[in-house]
């Protein structure tokens, strides 16, 4: 079994103070794989002061040097693109497709800010006043478990693009990867304290980095209960926070859809990366005229699916990431059926010939009415609500029924139609006729999926802060 002991403080790999051990499973064979020894609140101060012992370095960075550090952290992470891959398949069941989309578009986010660098104007006239955008200075970056290394890829890099330091608290589930993406971002060569990486428990850790008054910023991609404990935490010291958090997305399908060409593209929203997506379009709704087709379709698109260990390239759901979040996908199965949804598909328990494992059976339940648990609550995992509509306005009000608003697909024949039905649904970003990669779209949600927006020029513009100096021009 392998040991991870060291975190990574102002350029150098050391041992950390804190000395809890975390035994990590594979989550296809739930043989132990991992101890990581977890970073405590005296790693994380560490961190903070090596981070904020850098800013002046990186104040006296020009746009250009920026930049060049920008792609040789681009360069590194690309290079590395094949022990990435192997390394979210492993440690998590991450699918070979979602490995490869996030090992790609990690390196893609140190080239687009480094675009956007080059492009963005911090300074402007406006009002008569010279406006300078300046950087929070140290930030803290908060990443989960599903896609570690990508979501440590974007926050950086548009910490870096704005002048900031870093110190990045990754999910503990997910030591491995951070393990490699470390060593990988420390071949890139940058000065040390520019970035710092501590993994440890949320509540020790992140409770560190979330008081501690010489961090400016956090930016947190997770959960929404652990999203409103930062925000609150966050006030005492005014810290700006970006916060990335569930959702419980609805596709709709309008009645001039082409159910065949369509059903295919909910099912992969469902199931994105085995379910446990935070933009996976667990809602379908569905014309009441046409819910049997919808029914049969959804069944045959979910049979079609392949469930097992993701070392298979042809495999499009794993494991669930540990035995809880197994057990809880278990309970919302089994409270859907007590709740008297329509069993269409799936059920409790593992797929047929996988003894072992976090293995579930990709479940589709119809006749679900919104106020069902199974249409309400993030399950994170492959399960699939069939919702019935009547017209496009009920359809709208049963997508924006939800104390979320992350995501949302539609697909329709009639594109100003489908266009006018996503301008209604309340969420950040909202997919017609298709799943996309937009990189640099603004990425975030409404209600209770967040605070502000991630990616491109608008991600950039979290980590700036504007000032204003009026008479700049007049001389005494």
């Amino acid at each position: 079994m392998k040991t991870i002991d060291t975190i990574y403080i102002n350029g150098a790999f050391v041992a950390p103070h804190g000395r809890e051990p975390l035994v990590l499973l594979d989550p296809a064979t739930e043989r132990e794989t991992t101890t990581v020894i977890l970073a405590d609140d005296v790693d994380a101060q560490r961190a903070i002061a090596a981070a904020k012992a850098a800013l002046p370095v990186v104040a006296r960075t020009t746009r250009e040097e920026r930049m060049d550090w920008l792609q040789r952290l681009h360069d590194a992470v690309a290079a590395a693109e094949r022990e990435i891959v192997d390394v979210m398949v492993a440690e998590y069941g991450g699918t070979t497709a979602m490995a490869t989309g996030t090992a790609r578009r990690a390196a893609a986010s140190f080239s687009i800010a480094r675009r956007l660098l080059g492009e963005y104007a911090f300074e402007r006239e406006v009002g008569g006043a010279r406006v300078t955008m300046v950087p929070h200075g140290v930030v803290g970056l908060i990443t989960p478990w599903n896609a570690n290394i990508g979501f440590i890829a974007t926050k950086l890099s548009m910490a870096i693009a704005a002048g900031s330091t870093a110190v990045i608290k990754p999910s503990e589930l997910s030591a491995a990867q951070t393990a490699l993406i470390t060593r990988v971002m420390h071949g890139a060569g940058l000065p040390p304290g520019v970035f710092n990486i501590v993994t440890g428990r949320g509540d020790v850790v992140g409770a560190e980095i979330t008081r501690h008054p010489d961090v400016a910023k956090i930016s947190f991609t997770g959960s929404t209960s652990v999203g409103k404990a930062i925000a609150r935490g966050a006030v005492d010291t005014m810290k700006r926070v970006t916060l990335e958090l569930g959702g419980k997305s609805p596709t709709v399908l309008l009645d001039d859809a082409d159910f065949a060409k369509a059903m295919p593209l909910a099912a992969l929203a469902a199931v994105m990366n085995s379910g446990q997506a935070c933009i996976a379009g667990t809602r379908l709704l569905v014309p009441a005229s046409r819910v049997a087709e919808a029914h049969a379709l959804a069944v045959r698109a979910f049979e079609d699916l392949v469930v097992g260990p993701t070392s298979d390239p042809r495999v499009n759901v794993g494991p669930m990431v540990t035995r809880k979040q197994y057990e809880r996908v278990q309970d919302y199965i089994r409270k859907g059926i007590e709740e008297g949804a329509t069993l269409l598909t799936g059920g409790p328990g593992r797929p047929d010939g996988l003894e072992r494992g976090y293995f579930v059976r990709p479940t589709v339940f119809g006749d679900v009415r919104n106020d069902m648990m199974i249409a309400r609550d993030e399950i994170f995992g492959p399960v699939l609500s069939i919702i019935p509509y009547r017209d496009d306005d009920e359809a709208i009000a049963i997508a924006n029924d939800t104390p979320y608003g992350l995501h949302a697909y539609v697909f329709g024949a009639d594109l100003a139609r489908a266009n006018r039905v996503a301008a209604g649904i309340q969420a950040g970003r909202v997919f017609v006729n298709g799943l996309y990669d937009a990189p640099e779209a603004p990425f975030g949600g409404f209600k209770q999926s967040g605070l502000g927006r991630e990616f491109g020029v608008f991600g950039l513009e979290t980590y700036l802060e504007p000032k204003a100096i009026m008479g700049h021009d007049k001389a005494l």
